[in-house]
């Protein structure tokens, strides 16, 4: 008689041969009988019956294998996710500030003396709820506490002073967009870097631009570099045809602090109103993202052929978003002087 491996049977399958052995035991026939037309030893009749008077039929039944057991325990997932959300990576003697697989695995090794693949490490970091993410970058000079106290105090004091005034909040800022300046991925055959054609020479727009707390927008282009002289013109026009005071929020450039624009403020006899941001806290600016759309989901992706045509690219992209064509502090596209 040849004997059976029960280990090379598919388990749902010897699931049904012990039920059906057990049964005609049950009906009346011999367990050897029964265990020897079957081709198992023995002895295994008699531990299905012993299970069988245990348990029933539920404990003749495959149950799920309990698998390797974790390299990792609970406790050492929970140190581990307190690590890499808590923890500067060069806190940790790490080379880089952002988190890695292979810088976890190397983590993984130190800590809890277990070895891991990259891949296993992917795996790991998704089950306890991690995942790659682009970070905002944050300047090391922000004094927290002071960001904390604008928000909390002073922006709240600018509001009431604007409800009182019966003014408008703006946020104002500035950035350039180059020619040369490109954003964006392209399919392409693999191992083959795709060319994209444009001009060799390198043009450059500066921008000026103000936003309020209501989303309406008001900017200023040109070629010339933003100086007090060219900021004080996009002031002229932002205040320009307004009936209500603006009140403009800028960060500490030092173009914004300079004593012709204080000057010029004092001249409007209150018609404008500068605040300034903590120092080393865009995030607090909405006008950023302005840029960021721009350069980034817009002329970043596109070709310009020089810098008339950059001027045009700007100014497509901007007009429509905020549906302000006819207003004067938009570029005229007859003129490129700032008009």
């Amino acid at each position: 008689m040849i004997n059976l491996d029960g280990r090379k049977i598919n388990r749902k399958a010897l699931e049904e041969i012990r039920i059906r052995a057990v049964m005609r035991v049950e009906g009346g026939e011999s367990p050897e009988a029964v265990i020897k037309t079957l081709g198992f030893t023995r002895g295994r009749i008699y531990e299905w019956l012993a299970k069988y008077r245990e348990g029933g039929i539920d404990a003749l039944r495959s149950r799920q294998a309990p698998g390797k057991a974790p390299k990792l325990s609970g406790k050492h997932l929970q140190k581990l996710y307190r690590l890499i959300v808590g923890v500067d990576p060069r806190q940790l003697k790490f080379e880089f500030a952002l988190w890695t697989r292979g810088m976890v695995r190397e983590l993984i090794k130190r800590k809890f003396n277990v070895s891991l693949s990259n891949v296993s490490v992917g795996r790991l970091l998704k089950k306890i709820g991690l995942s790659p993410q682009k970070p905002i970058r944050k300047s090391y000079q922000q004094d927290e506490l002071l960001v904390f106290k604008w928000m909390a105090e002073d922006f709240k004091r600018i509001k009431t002073l604007a409800t009182e005034a019966g003014a408008e909040i703006f946020f104002g800022d500035e950035s350039t967009v180059r020619s040369d300046y490109h954003s964006g991925t392209t399919w392409a055959k693999r191992g083959r870097t795709p060319v994209v054609k444009t001009t060799g020479s390198r043009h450059k727009v500066n921008l000026i631009s103000a936003i309020s707390t209501r989303g309406a927008m008001k900017f200023m282009a040109t070629e010339e570099s933003v100086n007090s002289g060219v900021f004080i013109e996009f002031l002229k026009r932002l205040i320009a045809n307004t009936k209500k005071p603006v009140f403009l929020i800028l960060d500490n450039c030092s173009v914004h602090r300079s004593k012709e624009v204080r000057e010029y403020e004092q001249s409007t006899k209150g018609k404008l109103r500068i605040f300034f941001l903590p120092p080393y806290a865009p995030e607090l600016n909405p006008d950023e993202h302005v840029w960021n759309y721009l350069k980034n989901h817009n002329i970043g992706r596109q070709t310009t052929t020089g810098s008339w045509d950059l001027y045009k690219s700007v100014n497509k992209v901007i007009k429509p978003v905020f549906d302000q064509p006819t207003l004067p502090y938009i570029l005229s596209m007859d003129d490129r002087r700032m008009i």
